[in-house]
């Protein structure tokens, strides 16, 4: 018996695996291009850009449209990524090495471990904002921060999503050269446009736009 609803279905889920797959080797050859730490934030920003067009249903060349973006935005992302980044690894490390001391660092290691989350909890909106809304540079952290404390059901539901890829990704870590990073980049930026165009409709209805 066919069903050809569930074939469609699944030539999308494979497409948007394949996606996903392609939009992970894009921001690491971009990010690798950039010895890592100049290329991550161009990177970054280039593969949001993407996959916003991308869920909004847009032809364009992909690789070519990943350079023009990276090369375009390569000092404002890095102004924009490189302080979370290395506050992300500030973090981790102090976590890392509070975990090693023993239980009698328990709660400074509770506190690391909740300024991650945090952290973690703002930058999810941080990709998507900056390419969706055109704001002063300035700008994108605070109104990510109003975001995650003002959507609290969206933050946790960010949280979930970015906590089952890295769990995932610990278990199999072939996964992160072979899609971890582009699933998370696009999944994230579909969530968040859903999450903007809600927010855009409430303020609508309040007579607040």
């Amino acid at each position: 018996m066919n069903h050809p609803a569930l074939s469609i279905r699944i030539q999308a889920a494979c497409s948007e695996l394949i996606w996903a797959v392609r939009l992970n080797l894009m921001w690491i050859v971009f990010t690798l291009a950039g010895g890592v730490i100049l290329g991550l934030g161009p990177a970054t920003v280039a593969a949001y850009t993407l996959a916003r067009r991308h869920a909004r249903n847009e032809t364009f060349q992909a690789w070519a449209e990943f350079w023009a973006v990276y090369r375009r935005e390569f000092v404002r992302a890095s102004l924009l990524v490189l302080p979370a980044a290395a506050l992300a690894v500030v973090l981790v490390g102090n976590y890392l090495y509070l975990s090693a001391l023993g239980p009698g660092m328990g709660a400074l290691r509770i506190a690391t471990f909740v300024a991650l989350i945090a952290l973690a909890g703002v930058g999810a909106y941080l990709g998507p904002l900056y390419v969706h809304y055109d704001l002063p540079l300035w700008a994108y952290w605070p109104k990510a921060t109003q975001l995650a404390l003002l959507r609290p059901a969206s933050s946790v539901l960010l949280l979930l999503a970015l906590s089952a890829i890295a769990f995932a990704t610990s278990a199999a870590p072939i996964l992160a050269p072979a899609i971890s990073f582009g699933a998370w980049i696009y999944l994230n930026t579909w969530l968040c446009l859903r999450f903007f165009e809600e927010n855009e409709a409430r303020l609508h209805s309040k007579g607040n736009l």
